[in-house]
Parts: structure tokens; sequence; C-alpha cells
């Protein structure tokens, strides 16, 4: 892998972090990680009601998976 910054998604199981995509790493090859805990949807949704009035259900979800593409 090159020295480009890549923000890739895992799942926690059994004292292991387990990347949700591809990853391209040689094996034994060290690398940082920044541990950051996803927020549930019905958090991101309360937390943002009501600051520009109501808004439709599709567009709370178009918003709900951009912001966990990122």
């Amino acid at each position: 892998m090159s020295s480009k910054v890549r923000v890739v998604r895992a799942r926690y199981e059994n004292g292991v972090l387990k990347p949700l995509e591809p990853v391209e790493l040689k094996d034994g090859e060290e690398v940082l990680v920044r541990v950051e805990r996803l927020e549930s949807r019905e958090n991101i949704v309360e937390k943002f009601y009501g600051r520009r009035g109501p808004a439709p259900k599709e567009l709370l979800d178009e918003f709900m998976l951009e912001a966990e593409a990122q």
C-alpha cells in the first residue's frame, strides 16, 4: 500500500479488528489505526431533528447513507 491515507470500516470480533472491505497490505505490515465508534442512525437523526424544520424520510435516509460512507 502506498503512503496515502484511507478510511476503512471494520468490525471488532474476539479481540481482532476485521476490515469490512479489502485492504492492500502485505502480511506483517504495520499501520496506524484510529478507532472511532459509529453513531447510530437514531442518534444522528435525533441530534439534527428540528434544526431546519421537518424533513422527508427519504432526505434523511440520503444524508445518513452519505454520512456513513465518509
